[in-house]
């Protein structure tokens, strides 16, 4: 029995959110998402806690108790006065009781816990507070013994009340759905900022006075090294083999604010061209909080800088201290001209320079409400559970939704909004389980797998709409592509000017220096995994951390790696974009082979009205092109693109491709797999060969109509040429035109079925094929 297809549609829903489906008026917080209802609890200090040998002898801590639900407080030695100051959050939906007690303990042991005192609440009785409604005052309580007798000493200061997750106290609260008491940090909602980047420019000019430690050294091969933390570039070698080597050549880096690490440029001898071996002849120091910084494609001011002498060992102190008179010349500075590029250009979700006095005004505000997902898989084998967890990411911002413990269908219903101030920008989300929630020796270091990953492209969002959809969570294994759920999102963009939005599409997509010192293809793939490496590096020193295998698949770090699955896709993407101009060469076909005589008489006639009134030619276009664009915008699609299976090819590609496109670079296979994907690469690339050869040799054989390669070719071609120039001149361009269309709409009784004239006179015209190996 076939196996039946997964379902990867994208699912309308109604939610019950308090967002109206198209909101006009002013927004209100929190309003695409579900209102979940939970008990807050403030713990905020004790005072005259007495222990069993008086005061100042108990280790107190305060313990929740709410049914089945407990929490606890951190717990202090040795102290009467406690302050604690946390809070606690139990979902509404949860409490199967009517009685809330905070009970305040004295840890003995390890094993004994004795009771100081407690306070009990009716739940019944607790006040509910609604934003944008002041916090509730704490108030003292006397604490009561066991038998709800209250004692002579020991107070616990506390606020209880009902709300909902709009609360300010919520996002450091201790939650009951998404928090226990080992790896509560690494479960709380959180925000984090990528770090600002800048493209650091190294031009090295020209060393002088270099000292070489051989006297006799002859030829020397003496380069520029650049060091900015774990990056290591080179310059070429210097044409002037001597003490005096001339480079001008730039060296492009990524730095990042705060700046940590200095940049080291050290000129180099290169003793052996066949080895990497090399002497350090001086190098310099400069901190980047000293380097210059620019704003536009003004060149910087070129400095000469000292090179210090290079530790050599053995050397005598009578050989250290000799004059060292080598200096180096260059230009370096921060261009925040630029927008660093951190993701895949695709699907890019800042677009601004680095420099923030370049920024365009804000055009409207994105809005996200990340509600729940269904049908997760189980991501913890071993202990048959998964506590999922969501990361959104738009320009700088990150934001991270709270855990969901050991639920395969979590329900977060947080919201988050970002200034947005381009619309060709993409929202990612991506939905992992949280790999902190480990048991053993794994706890806190355990790989936080991915679950799957939504974009949304602001474009096709129209203005003031609240869209809600069930978004598959689609994720390719090298066993083959796998549905992983499905996330329900609620998503607005909010127009702040309408006019300013319109204008938005007049403006360049990036930052004028971009296109005034344009950077190649390639320095941009190496300064954006610069990047990268950068973001994923200072995410994961957070606390909590974003880890690194997080970041890099919200950015598509290695996107541009060889797949067969992808290469695929995109010769059917060009294939359909060629297929409108194929069906158009198609009807004209059937309109000159007379399918359908009326439709070629009716052609016929509208071509003579052309003709002979030009000047309706292009106003018809336009009217035509209008009407067109009306018609579709009535039957224009309502939903968001999201993924299509059949697109990317994730339904048709074998075991084979997928194995090749998930192994790393440099390949982890050995023999006869290299052999058979390197002989399968080779069949496609000549297949890719030939295709370019023949368009090629098709637009060469159309240069070689004047280049006299053929002389006699071009012979016939000039002289046609000085015919058309008489016949044209004296014979009306429209009768010309009319001509050449009857002759073209001929019947095909009266025609012959060999090529035309002209196709078998360019096909006989040479290209440059003979002078190719």
């Amino acid at each position: 029995m076939a196996k039946p297809k997964e379902d990867f549609s994208l699912k309308q829903t109604k939610p019950n959110i308090s967002g109206s489906k198209n909101t006009t008026g002013p927004l209100r917080p929190h309003d695409l998402v579900e209102q979940m209802q939970f008990m807050f609890v403030k713990i905020l200090k004790a005072k005259d806690l007495v222990g069993p040998d008086g005061p100042d002898t108990c280790d107190p801590y305060v313990e929740i108790i709410l049914g089945n639900c407990k929490g606890t407080t951190k717990i202090f030695e040795k102290k009467s006065s406690p302050e604690w100051n946390e809070v606690f959050a139990f979902k509404k939906e949860r409490i199967q009781t009517i009685t809330l007690e905070t009970v305040v303990r004295d840890k003995l042991n390890e094993v004994s816990h004795e009771m100081i005192g407690k306070v009990k609440f009716n739940i019944g009785d607790v006040p509910m507070r609604v934003q944008p409604d002041s916090p509730l005052a704490p108030q003292w309580y006397r604490l009561e013994d066991k038998n709800g007798v209250k004692l002579g000493a020991g107070e616990l200061m506390l606020s209880v009340w009902m709300g909902t997750q709009a609360d300010e106290a919520f996002s450091e609260a201790w939650i009951s759905d998404a928090a226990e008491s080992a790896g509560t940090a690494y479960t709380r909602s959180k925000i984090y900022h990528s770090p600002r980047l800048w493209y650091l420019r190294v031009n090295v000019i020209q060393g002088q006075d270099l000292v070489f430690r051989d006297k006799n050294r002859k030829n020397p091969e003496i380069f520029v090294r650049g060091t900015l933390g774990n990056l290591v570039l080179r310059s070429r070698s210097s044409p002037n083999k001597n003490e005096n080597p001339m480079w001008n050549e730039d060296m492009m880096f990524v730095a990042a604010e705060p700046f940590e690490e200095p940049l080291v440029l050290s000129v180099e001898d290169k003793l052996n061209p066949n080895k990497e071996e090399s002497v350090c002849l001086g190098k310099v120091v400069i901190p980047l909080q000293n380097v210059m910084k620019r704003v536009d494609n003004a060149p910087a001011s070129a400095r000469w800088y000292n090179l210090e002498r290079p530790e050599i060992a053995g050397e005598s102190k009578e050989q250290k201290e000799v004059n060292f008179a080598s200096k180096l010349n260059a230009r370096i500075s921060l261009d925040g001209g630029y927008h660093v590029l951190d993701e895949a250009t695709n699907y890019s979700s800042d677009l601004r320079s680095t420099v923030k006095l370049l920024w365009r005004p804000n055009i409207g505000l994105l809005e996200l409400g990340i509600l729940n997902a269904t049908g997760l898989p189980v991501m913890k084998g071993k202990e048959k559970r998964t506590d999922a967890y969501c990361v959104a990411k738009y320009a700088s911002k990150w934001v991270r939704t709270r855990t969901i413990l050991d639920s395969l269908a979590p329900q977060w219903n947080e919201q988050f909004s970002w200034d947005v101030y381009d619309l060709c920008t993409v929202l990612t989300i991506g939905v992992f389980d949280n790999g902190h929630i480990q048991a053993g020796d794994m706890a806190g270091k355990a790989f936080h797998p991915r679950i799957g990953k939504v974009r949304i492209r602001l474009s096709t969002l129209e203005s003031n709409r609240i869209y809600t959809y069930s978004y598959p969570l689609v994720v390719l294994q090298s066993s083959g592509v796998k549905k992983m759920g499905e996330i329900q999102l609620a998503v607005r963009f909010s127009c702040a000017s309408f006019f300013d939005t319109l204008q938005n599409y007049t403006q360049p997509l990036l930052p004028k220096m971009h296109y005034l010192n344009p950077l190649s293809v390639y320095q941009l793939d190496s300064l954006r995994h610069q990047a990268a490496f950068i973001t994923s590096l200072r995410l994961s020193r957070a606390e909590p951390p974003l880890r690194k295998e997080i970041v890099d698949y919200m950015l598509d770090v290695g996107s541009n790696m060889w797949s067969i699955r992808r290469a695929k896709a995109n010769y059917d993407r060009i294939l359909d974009l060629l297929s409108g101009i194929f069906a158009l060469i198609k009807w004209f076909e059937q309109i000159r082979n007379w399918k359908s005589p009326a439709a070629t008489m009716a052609f016929y006639f509208l071509f003579l009205v052309v003709v002979f009134v030009p000047k309706l030619t292009l106003s018809t276009i336009f009217l035509v092109l209008f009407l067109v664009g009306v018609w579709r915008c009535i039957k224009r699609p309502r939903h968001p693109p999201h993924l299509d299976a059949k697109l990317s090819h994730v339904d048709t590609t074998n075991e084979e491709e997928l194995d090749e496109e998930f192994d790393p670079l440099p390949s982890k296979k050995t023999g006869e797999v290299l052999k058979r994907r390197y002989d399968r690469l080779r069949g496609i690339a000549g297949r890719m060969q030939v295709v370019l050869g023949d368009l090629a040799t098709q637009g060469e054989r159309v240069q070689s109509l004047l280049s006299w390669r053929d002389p006699r070719a071009t012979m016939i071609f000039v002289c046609f040429c000085l015919v058309a120039c008489f016949v044209t001149y004296v014979t009306p361009f429209r009768y010309v035109l009319i001509l050449s269309m009857t002759y073209v709409l001929r019947h095909p009784r009266f025609r012959v079925g060999f090529p035309s004239v002209v196709q078998n006179f360019l096909r006989r015209l040479p290209a440059r094929t003979d002078s190719m190996l």
